[in-house]
């Protein structure tokens, strides 16, 4: 593989991973401001709200699955 074509496969590989990143990062960081709110009111919904933070994560997963495919597809 020449070094150029290595180099756009780590670009594509890091912006999968990083995107992927920043929006689970954005609704994590709304939904856990919903939470919050809501267990102020109630605190019986402190389970849901965790298990909806957590949720964004599998965003982050998906994103490093993404960037490890393509790594692994260029060699």
């Amino acid at each position: 593989m020449a070094a150029e074509s290595a180099g756009l496969v780590a670009i594509g590989a890091g912006l999968a991973f990083g995107l992927s990143a920043i929006a689970a990062a954005i609704a994590e960081k709304q939904i856990g401001a919903a939470a919050v709110g809501a267990m102020a009111e109630k605190e019986e919904l402190f389970g849901k709200g965790l298990i909806l933070t957590v949720i964004p994560e599998t965003i982050v997963i998906f994103g490093l699955v993404v960037a490890i495919l393509i790594i692994g597809l260029a060699k």
